[in-house]
């Protein structure tokens, strides 16, 4: 068995694992896809997570079959198709924990299911099912910017995160969503998801364009765009100043991008716009929401893997994800069959 570590700065290696055995509170689940998440680059970038052990185990987006089950767990048999929570997993699976989703075979410990392990919907395939975690990342963002039918909103952004977030406005009935992401292939992503724009800010003069796009309205002596809310899953210095020198009375922004540095931004000027800034992390409730939407929206989350690789080339994959042109890129842990 093997699992993907990370041992220092930039040092990111397939190593040799002896899975632990499981407990009477554990299942095992035989992993068939899971998906690299920028955090995975990020943790890479740091040298991974501070622990007793010294190597950061990666993979948090992952979907497989329930292969054992410990004696006191209820409600989920071996054979299972299961998506796993790594949120709702003592050792937080790929984020700093002993255990990592890129493995064959994964340990969940003290598995619950409806918490840490749910079911995948009939006819929906794992690498779908793997795409859950990042699209519940998404939609909380979504559900944090209060965003509704009639809103007019700003994805700035369209790696994976934005995209799901276009893909939750759009379902969620907004039609006047503009996306933003230096990337043509991004772009033509979201607009293949119903952005109603998908622009390269470093080309436009984006007040102007929003201007154009959302309107104008009056706010204490000034004018402000349109734009109802803002979502930032890009993470650039810029973007918390530019909204607020743009922002009407009481817009909202959300920030769901990590950012490593401080940043100023004009206080000030959001005196007469009594905007709200807020920020999002994670998915505390919304992992069954996706779920039962990926029946309806199959075809939709799908388009939104740009790459598929065998688990052999998970280090290429790093490689690949981190290219502006790709989206979501899956690692297939067994050949098709």
């Amino acid at each position: 068995m093997r699992l993907l570590n990370i041992h220092g700065v930039g040092d990111v290696r397939l190593d040799e694992y002896a899975r632990p055995a499981a407990g009477p509170k554990d299942v095992v689940v035989k992993m068939k896809a899971v998906g690299i998440c920028g955090s995975d680059l990020s943790y890479i970038k740091i040298g991974g997570i501070p622990n007793p052990r010294n190597v950061t185990p990666l993979g948090h987006e992952g979907a497989g079959d329930v292969i054992e089950v410990g004696a006191e767990v209820e409600g989920i048999a071996a054979g299972d198709r299961v998506i796993v929570n790594p949120m709702m997993t003592p050792s937080n699976i790929g984020s700093g924990g002993p255990e990592g989703a890129f493995t064959e075979e994964l340990l969940v410990r003290e598995a619950r299911l409806g918490d840490s392990i749910l079911p995948i919907p009939e006819g929906i395939s794992y690498e779908v099912a793997a795409m859950c975690e990042p699209l519940a990342v998404a939609m909380h963002g979504v559900n944090r910017a209060q965003a509704k039918a009639g809103d007019k909103v700003v994805v700035f952004g369209c790696g994976p995160i934005g995209l799901g977030m276009i893909l939750w406005l759009v379902d969620r009935g907004i039609t006047d969503v503009v996306a933003l992401d230096l990337a043509e292939e991004r772009l033509a992503r979201a607009r293949a998801l119903g952005a109603r724009a998908a622009l390269d800010p470093t080309k436009v003069d984006l007040k102007a364009e929003l201007a154009r796009l959302h309107g104008e309205v009056p706010s204490y002596g000034r004018v402000g765009v349109g734009t109802d809310a803002y979502i930032d899953a890009a993470g650039a210095p810029n973007i918390l100043t530019d909204v607020i020198m743009m922002a009407k009375f009481h817009a909202r922004l959300v920030v769901t991008a990590a950012y490593m540095r401080p940043i100023e931004f004009p206080v000030g000027r959001m005196l007469t716009s009594e905007m709200t800034i807020t920020t999002a992390v994670g998915y505390p409730t919304e992992m069954p929401d996706v779920i039962a939407a990926m029946p309806r929206l199959n075809d939709s989350i799908r388009s939104m893997i740009s790459h598929r690789l065998p688990f052999d080339q998970v280090l290429e994959g790093l490689d690949v994800a981190a290219r502006p042109s790709s989206a979501k890129v899956m690692i297939e842990m067994e050949e098709p069959a």
